[in-house]
């Protein structure tokens, strides 16, 4: 008999930045629209803070701030069905390896879903064997699918846990020029790419020389954080603080928000390598991968190869709109009628076994004995997955332990005041 009753499915969703957060809750959605969708988020350098969350304004039933070891202490069968785990590679395998240990002794246990927040460009089979043994491992597009089972194979792990399906955030009504607004390029940056404070300059710049060329076009800047806040990566050269050297025209405006509400009012987006290019190829907007310092691995760039998309700012400025090859994006997760139809299958098929046999991580102390431990042991864990005696993660800073206690303290009244009172106030505000 099945182990669970009919009904929406509870999902837990451990996620350890903004942007993991929203494609977790995502997913989790994609997975089973009605679910109860728990929020356990992980402490760290990165864990959100309420203007962040609210900006994102996806609610949830709860929501805390919690260790690794808190965490594996309270997901099991009694609180949820599935366990969306979205966080970097090494917390995957931390987290692998710690529910396993965790449930070792259960009858019974929940189905265990983890994937790629975007963009697969460097790094494939380091990340991508940090997330085996999950029992779904989901791929953003037919091209991830395949070079997912090329690794896999070539180490000898099954392939069956891999689902093909696209970025839960793909969405938006299709694009429709607007003569009634100004013909708005929105550059969307990015915390990491490129890195340099040099080559972050020249994009900035010739984003403010393009509005310059054309005033009668609005310009926008959109920001992933403000100073101070971390996401998926380390920001070392916030573009608000370049910015101000330049002395920007009037039709130039940074932006926070939601992407979606920005790609909105967007005829022309513009970025090195971001997911945010994926969202605009979706709706069928114009979308330049900038070329300006080169088609690099380092820059993920090269993931655009074939698209029919790049474009340097010199030909932006003179008018140049690439749009995408169709059967690029048809292969890249972009296009797609109905691509969430096998993971909501394969999950109910996991589920609805007597028996779920136990996590297999393809990493193990016999396997990988001088990389394991310290993976496990940055995430206050033993080689066996067991929590470690009186580890503590490292202490944050002030402005953190302030946002880390009123998370932890009062997450889900803070969340919903964030939700409903500031990020409208936000989507209002517009611009610094």
């Amino acid at each position: 008999m099945p182990k669970r009753k009919p009904g929406p499915l509870r999902v837990t969703v451990i996620a350890d930045s903004d942007t993991r957060w929203k494609w977790g809750a995502l997913t989790a959605r994609r997975i089973d629209p009605d679910c109860r969708l728990d929020a356990r988020l992980l402490r760290g350098r990165a864990t959100p803070t309420p203007r962040q969350l609210a900006e994102l304004g996806i609610p949830a039933d709860s929501m805390e701030e919690a260790t690794a070891a808190e965490i594996l202490s309270s997901v099991n069968t009694d609180t949820c069905d599935v366990v969306v785990v979205s966080c970097v590679g090494g917390t995957v395998q931390a987290m692998l390896h710690g529910l396993s240990r965790a449930w070792e002794h259960d009858a019974e246990r929940p189905v265990v879903v983890t994937g790629y927040v975007g963009v697969v460009y460097e790094k494939l089979a380091d990340g991508l064997l940090l997330r085996a043994g999950a029992d779904v491992v989901l791929a953003n597009s037919g091209d991830d699918a395949r070079r997912f089972a090329e690794v896999f194979s070539g180490v000898g792990h099954p392939t069956g846990s891999i689902v093909e399906t696209a970025l839960p955030f793909l969405g938006g009504d299709p694009y429709q020029p607007d003569d009634q607004r100004p013909f708005t390029v929105t550059f969307a940056v990015q915390p990491s790419v490129p890195e340099s404070r040099k080559d972050r300059l020249h994009v900035l710049r010739r984003t403010v020389d393009h509005a310059r060329r054309h005033p009668e076009r609005e310009v926008l800047v959109k920001l992933r954080s403000k100073p101070g806040e971390h996401t998926t990566h380390i920001e070392e050269n916030p573009y608000q603080k370049l910015v101000a050297s330049l002395d920007p025209p009037d039709n130039v405006k940074l932006v926070y928000g939601n992407m979606a509400e920005v790609l909105d009012r967007t005829d022309l987006l513009v970025t090195v390598s971001s997911t945010a290019a994926l969202e605009s190829l979706h709706r069928g907007i114009p979308t330049a991968i900038l070329t300006d310092m080169g088609i690099r691995e380092a820059l993920g760039n090269h993931h655009f190869l074939g698209s029919g998309c790049y474009a340097s700012w010199d030909e932006l400025d003179d008018g140049h709109l690439p749009m995408a090859d169709p059967d690029w994006t048809a292969s890249h997760g972009v296009a797609g009628s109905e691509p969430y139809a096998a993971l909501r299958a394969r999950v109910r098929e996991l589920l609805d076994r007597t028996e779920l046999p136990a996590l297999a991580p393809y990493y193990t102390v016999r396997t990988a004995p001088g990389y394991l431990p310290g993976v496990l042991a940055r995430h206050g864990l033993d080689p066996k997955g067991e929590p470690i005696g009186g580890f503590a993660p490292r202490e944050p800073g002030p402005v953190r332990k302030a946002v880390r206690d009123l998370v932890r303290n009062s997450a889900r009244t803070a969340y919903r005041q964030g939700v409903q009172r500031v990020a409208p106030a936000i989507r209002r505000w517009g611009q610094l």
